[in-house]
């Protein structure tokens, strides 16, 4: 006999079900010893981009044996992950075949955006990232442990909320926070939050007893392009532009991290040794022409004519760093995620212009350089996504 987690119930805890490889989004059969967690999450990944399907036609999407799709999919049914829904009449004859799908709603995700500590979000979202129900925090001051305390009795009020949903349960928690954050959730160095070599994951893992995955937030910005925004995942690069600056990456399918942790890091590249001074300590960064405070502030005042002149010596600025990135990862766009009003127009359009003049052109319209689809939504989308990928082995 098969039983169903409670409504509102925690699932029981276990490992997490990472795709094979490392990968975000799971395609290919893998050795037996993966097969089982692999292929259930192929199945999940179907399911999740193209919507229900029978399952003969999840076999033939994903390559697998009818008796191997059956027994999945009977696994996630009992999990209450999928359901099968009415079934679907056609021109064969016999019984019309029973499609199902991914029980969305009834699944929840807890995400948190730490970015502007000010005005930390929270958010309980449904697998489709559809928000549920939003929350909000001012840890502005907070450092060290009480930093942390703070954090942990935000995600414990976020996540009360989405237990309480009716006839829901929840997959895991993710959080997207400003600093270099390592594979397993380690904060190596967020210097705003006052943490160095912080096991953020583990720690709120243990104190709220559900899975909690924890990224950069620069990273959730591309990990919400690519599982709910439609970026390239031959190869992406998503600029956030905020209280600093920084990119998350995603090649082939996979977040690059780097051998530090830092990947996608630019807000600090150097771009005039002359430039205005950086919090960091030096000078000309990147950052100091490209964040939000810098921007509005060069902004202030100026009429029109000379606020374009403005946004498009930072857009070349900007094209002349990414340039030599994309030229190297043969990347196929650069999303610009931050306040339209500063991003969209001559900025973007600079940016766009300094790319293609500096790489190899092609008969194809590659790189390409546009505002991304998700905006102050990305990072606690991402985390979403996170978790997905953490805890259901997919995004």
């Amino acid at each position: 006999m098969t039983t169903s987690t409670a409504p509102g119930a925690p699932r029981p805890r276990s490992a997490p079900r990472p795709a094979a490889g490392g990968g975000l989004r799971p395609s290919a059969k893998v050795l037996p010893v993966q097969a089982r967690a692999h292929n259930r999450a192929v199945v999940l990944g179907v399911l999740f981009h193209s919507g229900p399907l029978s399952r003969a036609d999840l076999a033939r999407a994903t390559g697998l044996t009818r008796v191997t799709v059956s027994e999945i999919v009977a696994g996630l049914l009992a999990e209450d992950l999928v359901a099968e829904l009415d079934a679907r009449p056609g021109g064969r004859v016999g019984k019309p075949a029973t499609p199902v799908g991914l029980r969305g709603a009834d699944n929840l995700v807890v995400a948190v955006d730490l970015t502007r500590l000010s005005a930390v979000r929270g958010a309980v979202l449904d697998l489709a990232g559809n928000v549920v129900s939003e929350a909000g925090a001012d840890l502005h001051g907070l450092r060290g442990t009480a930093a942390l305390a703070a954090v942990e009795g935000f995600c414990r009020d976020v996540l009360a909320a989405a237990r309480a949903t009716a006839r829901a349960s929840v997959v895991g928690v993710g959080i997207g926070t400003p600093g270099v954050v390592d594979e397993h959730g380690t904060v190596v160095e967020a210097s705003n939050l006052g943490w160095s070599g912080v096991p953020l994951a583990r720690l709120l893992t243990d104190a709220l007893g559900i899975g909690v995955h924890v990224v950069n937030d620069a990273n959730a910005g591309a990990l919400a392009e690519f599982t709910y925004g439609g970026s390239s995942p031959s190869g992406s690069m998503t600029v956030t532009v905020g209280e600093g600056l920084g990119a998350g990456i995603v090649l082939d399918g996979n977040l690059l991290r780097g051998g530090r942790m830092a990947a996608g890091e630019i807000g600090h590249l150097t771009v005039d040794p002359a430039g205005p001074h950086c919090e960091c300590g030096r000078r000309g960064c990147l950052e100091t022409y490209l964040s939000v405070p810098r921007l509005t502030a060069a902004l202030e005042g100026k009429a029109p004519a000379r606020r374009r002149a403005v946004l498009a010596a930072a857009g070349r600025r900007l094209g002349g760093a990414l340039a030599p990135v994309v030229a190297a990862l043969d990347l196929d766009e650069v999303l610009l995620s931050g306040p339209r009003d500063l991003l969209a127009g001559p900025l973007l359009d600079a940016a766009r212009e300094t790319v293609r003049n500096a790489c190899m052109p092609t008969a194809t319209d590659v790189p390409r350089v546009r505002t991304a689809s998700l905006e102050e939504s990305a990072v606690l989308r991402g985390a979403a996504a996170l978790v997905l990928s953490g805890e259901l082995g997919f995004s």
